[in-house]
């Protein structure tokens, strides 16, 4: 995580007070942090999921790539310092070495999930409750893919037509 740090250091760094939310779950802000130092905590609804201290960690990424609204708030729980990018799109398109490094990030992220899903289908493929349908949630998440991306395209549209 810490190799992200020396290609962010020419950006704008924020220090923020504990209790600052970065972004909020539901909102779409097009922004993308990378923290140097302090405290994280992720939250789904009212669920901490995350608490992350690593410096290098990225905030905001999925939004972005997705072009959706975040999926989770993120709030400094202690003093941290972070490096800001208030447009992400365009700061990843014109970085390709980030955009790489967030792509092997979230690549990461898939694997993790993906087997823990192909060993939880292991252990309850016989069941009859819902744990039986993690087959199905794990079929969804290998084969579901973004029908109206054309690369080279801002919209999904066809940069030819």
């Amino acid at each position: 995580m810490r190799s992200i740090l020396h290609l962010c250091q020419d950006a704008p760094l924020q220090e923020l007070p504990g209790g600052t939310v970065l972004l909020s779950e539901g909102e779409t802000t097009g922004h993308l942090y990378v923290l140097k130092s302090g405290e994280i905590e992720v939250l789904r609804g009212e669920t901490q999921v995350a608490v992350i201290e690593d410096p290098g960690a990225v905030f905001g990424e999925m939004s972005v790539l997705l072009k959706r609204s975040h999926t989770a708030t993120v709030r400094t729980l202690a003093p941290a310092s972070l490096y800001v990018f208030d447009d992400a799109e365009s700061f990843l398109r014109s970085n390709p070495e980030i955009a790489l490094f967030i792509g092997r990030l979230l690549a990461g992220r898939l694997n993790a999930a993906t087997s823990y899903l192909a060993d939880l289908k292991r252990q309850f493929e016989d069941q009859g409750n819902h744990l039986g349908m993690v087959g199905e949630v794990l079929d969804v998440l290998i084969h579901q893919q973004d029908e109206d991306f054309s690369p080279g395209s801002e919209d999904g549209a066809d940069p030819r037509l």
